[in-house]
C-alpha cells in the first residue's frame, strides 16, 4: 500500500493500514521543514505540528510499538510533489492500492492520472473536495484501467464490495466523512452516525436499566461499553483493556450476561426540534414591505372604501359604479363636479386629497420591494426571538458540508464566519441561513448569534485555539450547552474532551479530529470495498460496509444467524432494490433491517453489515495483526 499526503490524514491512514490490516505501507510526505503540511493557525496548531513531527521521527526510526507509528521495515519517502519519479520510487508499479490524500484537489488528480498510467491494475483512492468533479474522475480513471487491459468494470464491482482483486477508483472527502458525525452530535448529542443508502442511523449509548426497567433494544445491539465508562475522568476503553474494555458485536448471551454495563444500540435518527423557516421561492410577501408601510396602505384602502360608500349614499348610485367614480376622482381623471350637489363636490375633493396621499405611499412601496429583492441574496441576520438553533463556527470545507447536512434535515442554524470570502458564504446565501460576520474571539459575536438560546455549538474553524476559546466562552454563558469542537490532533482532542467532561459533567462535550474520523473509511476503500461509515465506540471503531454476498464464502449459503460472528461481523440489512425473494422480503423495498435469522443469504444478495476492523479484514481473507489478550 502506498499513501501520499501532506497532513495528519496521511499518517493516520498509514497507521490504520499497518495496525489493523497489517499491510506493508510506503508513506510519501513532504520533506521536514518544507511547509508541505496543511497550514496551521495559533499556538495549539503549532503544538499539533510539533507532535506530528515527533510521530514522523518515530516512524523513521521504525518504532512499531504504537498504532500511530509504522512497523519496522516500512518506508517513508520524503518528496515535495508526487511526481512520476517519486511514485515510481515508492513502488506504485508493484503496489495493490494507492491513496492520494493531499489537501489540494489538483495535486491528487495529477498524481492519480500518472499512477494509472504506471499501473493500470492499481486500486486508487483519492481525497477530493469537489464531489461532482470526483464522479467524473472516477469514471475517467476506471475507463483508463479498462483500456489498458485491467478488468475494472467501471469501478462498480469494486465499490460494491469486491474482494482484493477488484480494480476501482474511489473518491472520498474527509469533509463528507466527518460531516454526518458532527451533524448527529448537534442533532441528538452523539457523533456515532452512519449514512446507509440515504437513511441516517445513529448508535445510541444506553445506560444500564434500573430495577423493573426494560431497555429499548433499537434495531440491534452493537456493543457493550467498558466497565469504566461511568467514570467521568476515566480513560475510555480500548482494544487493550481486556475484559474491562468495550465488547463489539456481542451475541445475545453476552448481552444478557453483561448486567450493569451500558450498551450501544442502532436506531434511526430523527429531529424533533423547532423547524427551520422555509425560504423557497424568494422572500415572503410580508417581508417586501415594512409594518409602517403596510398600515399606511391599509388606511388608504379603508379611506377609499369609505368614500365609495359615502358616494353611494349621497348620489343613490349603484355601489359598483360609485366605486368606479371614486377611483376616477382618486387619480384625478374624472370631470369636475361643477353642477352637482354640494355633497358630491366635497366627496370629490376628499378623493383627490386621498389620491395625493397615495402617491408617496406607492413610491415607498416600490422602493422597499426593490430593496428587498436586491438584498434577498445578501447575508441574513439572526431573527429576533430565535431559539433552539445550532451555532456553527467556520464556513470552510468542513463547515460547509455540515451546514448543508443540517439544512437538509431542516435544522435552524446561525453561522459565524470571520472571512467574508469563505467558500461557504455562497452556500449560506443560497440556503438563506443567518450569518454573523466577525471574529468569534471578539466580544459580542457569539451573543449576536444568540448563543444564550442555542441548543448546540459546532466549532469547526481551522484554528484549534479559536475553537477551544469559543467553547470555553460558550460554557461560561451556558454551562449546559451541547458543544462540539474540531481539533487538528487526535491526542489533543482526547485531552480536551476528558478535561471538559470532568469540568462540566452535566453537559455534553465532544472533541474530534477529522483525520481520526476519516481514516477508517479511506483505509476501507483501499482494501477494495464500499464503506458506508464508521462509528466510534469509546476508543474502538465499528465499520459499516455494503458487500455482495457471493464474494464471501463466510456469508453465501448461510442463514443470517449462522453468518453472525460475535466480535467480528454481523449482517444488519438486505438491499432488495433490484429483486425480491421467496422468504417474505418484498422486492423493491429498499433496505430491510428486520431480517429473520432464518433468511438464507444468496450469492446475488447485497447486504449491509457491521464489522470490527479486524473482522472485516478476516472476511476479506487478509491477515489480522495479532494482539495480546484479543
Amino acid at each position: 500500500m502506498v499513501v501520499c499526503g501532506d497532513d495528519g490524514l496521511a499518517h493516520r491512514l498509514a497507521a490504520e493500514l499497518r495496525g489493523v490490516y497489517r499491510e506493508q505501507v510506503t508513506l510519501v510526505v513532504p520533506p521536514s521543514g518544507r511547509g508541505g503540511r496543511q497550514p496551521m493557525a495559533g499556538r495549539a496548531r503549532a503544538a499539533s505540528a510539533a507532535l506530528l513531527d515527533r510521530v514522523v521521527t518515530a516512524v523513521n526510526r521504525g518504532n512499531g510499538g504504537s498504532d500511530d507509528t509504522l512497523a519496522p521495515g516500512e518506508r517513508v519517502v520524503e518528496a515535495a510533489e508526487p511526481t512520476e519519479a517519486v511514485l515510481a520510487g515508492a513502488g506504485v508499479e508493484r503496489a495493490a492500492a494507492l491513496a492520494l490524500v493531499y489537501d489540494d484537489d489538483e495535486t491528487n488528480i495529477r498524481a492519480a492520472l500518472t499512477a494509472r498510467r504506471l499501473n493500470p491494475r492499481l486500486r486508487l483512492v483519492l481525497r477530493l473536495y469537489n464531489r461532482r468533479l470526483g464522479q467524473h474522475i472516477e469514471e475517467l480513471l476506471d475507463q483508463a484501467a479498462e483500456l489498458e487491459g485491467g478488468d475494472g468494470g467501471g469501478g462498480t464491482a469494486g465499490r460494491g464490495g469486491a474482494g482484493g482483486a477488484d480494480i476501482a477508483t474511489t473518491v472520498l472527502s474527509d469533509a463528507d466523512t466527518a460531516a454526518p458525525a458532527l451533524v448527529a452530535t448537534a442533532l441528538v448529542g452523539t457523533s456515532k452516525v452512519v449514512d446507509a443508502e440515504g437513511l441516517l442511523l445513529r448508535a445510541v449509548e444506553r445506560r444500564p436499566p434500573g430495577p423493573g426497567e426494560v431497555a429499548d433494544p433499537g434495531l440491534c445491539t452493537l456493543a457493550l461499553l467498558s466497565a469504566t465508562s461511568n467514570d467521568p475522568a476515566g480513560a475510555e476503553g480500548s482494544e487493550d483493556s481486556g475484559e474491562q474494555g468495550p465488547q463489539l458485536l456481542p451475541d445475545a448471551a453476552a448481552v444478557a450476561a453483561a448486567t450493569g454495563r451500558g450498551t450501544v444500540v442502532l436506531e434511526q435518527l430523527s429531529y424533533s426540534g423547532p423547524p427551520l423557516p422555509a425560504g423557497r421561492g424568494g422572500p415572503p410577501f410580508a417581508s417586501l414591505f415594512s409594518r409602517r408601510l403596510r398600515w399606511s396602505l391599509a388606511g388608504l384602502v379603508a379611506a377609499v372604501v369609505a368614500l365609495a360608500v359615502a358616494l353611494t349614499v349621497v348620489t343613490r348610485d349603484n355601489p359598483l359604479h360609485a366605486t368606479y367614480v371614486t377611483l376616477l376622482d382618486l387619480f384625478a381623471i374624472n370631470e369636475p363636479a361643477h353642477h352637482q350637489s354640494t355633497g358630491r363636490q366635497v366627496l370629490q375633493l376628499l378623493s383627490m386629497l386621498v389620491g395625493l396621499l397615495l402617491l408617496p405611499v406607492l413610491l415607498a412601496a416600490v422602493l422597499e420591494a426593490l430593496g428587498t429583492f436586491r438584498t434577498a441574496s445578501a447575508l441574513r441576520k439572526p431573527p429576533r426571538g430565535l431559539g433552539g438553533h445550532v451555532v456553527l463556527l467556520g464556513l470552510g470545507k468542513i463547515g460547509t458540508r455540515v451546514l448543508t447536512r443540517l439544512r437538509e434535515l431542516h435544522i435552524p442554524v446561525v453561522c459565524v464566519e470571520a472571512d467574508p470570502e469563505a467558500r461557504g458564504m455562497a452556500v449560506a446565501r443560497r440556503l438563506r441561513v443567518p450569518v454573523v460576520l466577525g471574529d468569534v474571539t471578539q466580544e459580542g459575536v457569539l451573543e449576536a448569534a444568540k448563543i444564550h438560546r442555542a441548543d448546540a455549538l459546532l466549532a469547526l474553524t481551522s484554528a484549534d485555539t479559536t475553537n477551544l476559546e469559543a467553547v470555553l466562552y460558550a460554557r461560561s454563558v451556558r454551562p449546559d450547552l451541547r458543544t462540539v469542537l474540531r481539533l487538528y490532533d487526535d491526542d489533543f482532542a482526547k485531552a480536551v474532551y476528558r478535561t471538559l467532561r470532568t469540568a462540566h459533567p452535566s453537559a455534553l462535550t465532544r472533541s474530534r479530529s477529522v483525520s481520526h474520523l476519516a481514516a477508517p473509511a479511506f483505509a476501507g476503500a483501499m482494501m477494495g470495498r464500499q464503506i458506508l461509515g464508521a462509528i466510534p465506540v469509546e476508543r474502538r471503531v465499528l465499520l459499516f460496509a455494503a458487500v455482495v454476498v457471493g464474494r464471501y464464502a463466510q456469508l453465501e449459503g448461510r442463514t443470517v444467524g449462522e453468518a453472525f460472528r460475535a466480535g467480528a461481523w454481523r449482517v444488519l440489512a438486505l438491499d432488495t432494490a433490484g429483486s425480491g425473494d421467496g422468504a417474505g422480503v418484498p422486492p423493491g423495498a429498499g433496505l430491510v433491517w428486520d431480517l429473520p435469522d432464518t433468511y438464507v443469504l444468496r450469492a446475488e444478495d447485497r447486504v449491509v453489515l457491521a464489522a470490527t476492523r479486524r473482522g472485516l479484514a478476516e472476511l476479506l481473507g487478509r491477515r489480522a495483526r495479532p494482539r495480546s489478550g484479543s
